[in-house]
């Protein structure tokens, strides 16, 4: 719930993965994959089921160059492989608003077609920096998949 009554945005992405739905499942839940929001946190807890619980934690930088921890976390709402992943997404970013990312998965061809929307992110310069993150992951995932052609 929205009790601050902060303006916000949705974000919506697609990109083409050159691999089946399952595997991009799979590798997007899987905090060893290279490809997956998870991999290369300082410290990750991922629960990838209905009402299981995520936290991660990486080292960003300030504007000073100096480090400090970021941390994310929520709760799975909807795990159905090889379709759909929904989860929760909290962090300093969305100013502690609970937003909804949603990846929906669909087979095109030999590649899957994946669309993530993220719900409810504020719309300032925290907020669209969201934008910016999922592009990297998807642009990651597509370069992970690409490589075994």
């Amino acid at each position: 719930m929205n009790l601050w009554k902060i303006k916000t945005i949705d974000i919506k992405l697609n990109r083409a993965i050159p691999a089946k739905p399952a595997e991009v499942f799979d590798a997007w839940l899987d905090p060893n994959h290279t490809a997956s929001p998870w991999h290369g946190m300082k410290r990750a807890i991922v629960q990838p089921k209905k009402d299981g619980l995520f936290y991660r934690m990486h080292l960003s930088d300030d504007t000073d160059g100096e480090q400090f921890e970021l941390a994310h976390y929520g709760r799975f709402i909807v795990v159905d492989r090889p379709k759909r992943i929904q989860h929760t997404w909290v962090s300093q970013h969305t100013r502690g608003l609970e937003t909804v990312v949603t990846v929906d998965l669909k087979p095109q061809g030999q590649a899957t077609m994946l669309t993530l929307r993220h719900e409810g992110v504020p719309d300032d310069e925290m907020g669209r920096m969201h934008e910016l993150g999922w592009k990297h992951y998807l642009e990651v995932l597509a370069d992970q998949f690409g490589k075994r052609q």
